[in-house]
This record gives C-alpha cells, structure tokens and sequence, in this order.
C-alpha cells in the first residue's frame, strides 16, 4: 500500500498544446505506477483544454474551484466532490470558468492515446 499527499506532491508546470492557455500546473501522483497515470491538474481562470479524446476511459474527480466539462452537444458546470467518467472515444473539453481557478485529479490508463480534436 502506498499514500500519496496531493498537498506533498510537487506541482510543475503543464506545458501541452492540448491547453489554450499557459496558467496550467500538475502534480504526479503515482509516478511509479505502471498500470494508472494520476495526477492533479490546476487550471487557471478560463483556461480549458482544447477538444479531445482518449482511447480509454478517463475519470476526472474535482477537488477546488469550478469547472466546465463539455462533450461537443453538452456543457456542465463542476465543483468539489463531482466525478467524471468520460468513455473511450467521447471528443470533450474541460477547463476553469473565467471568474475561478480550477482542480482536478485525473485518472486513467498509464498508456493511453489523446488524440487532439481541435487546433
């Protein structure tokens, strides 16, 4: 058994084209997991990722602030304590509301594909 602490884990910055702003962090919180990539990602005010999906299930669990998760026919607003389970293959976005930073753990296949659905 391992225990991780988000609040002892180093945050970096999260540089990816996948963002369409630079105000985003990461925090790794099981590095040396082979099976589940899981980190914590900040999202500065009214930064999001950019349209995309993965070939496996991604489960997103919000721990501060307040986000926007989007598919291409719906949008939802998210705050502490809400999970999302998007299915392999769904093009989505999500990212902080312009007014409010915006955390949330990620969790999903150590080798997963993102495939980047806009420019």
């Amino acid at each position: 058994m391992k225990i991780v602490s988000i609040h002892e884990a180093a945050r970096e910055p999260f540089i990816h084209p996948v963002f369409t702003g630079p105000n985003v962090t990461k925090k790794g919180l099981a590095p040396n997991n082979n099976e589940f990539k899981v980190n914590m990602v900040n999202f500065g005010n009214g930064v999001r990722n950019k349209f995309h999906a993965h070939d496996s299930e991604q489960i997103l669990i919000v721990i501060t602030g307040e986000g926007v998760v989007a598919t291409e026919s719906e949008e939802h607003i998210v705050t502490q304590g809400d999970v999302i389970f998007i299915p392999p293959g769904e093009p989505h976005w999500h990212g902080a509301t312009s007014h409010v930073e915006f955390s949330h753990i990620f969790v999903s296949k150590s080798d997963y594909v993102q495939t980047r659905l806009e420019d």
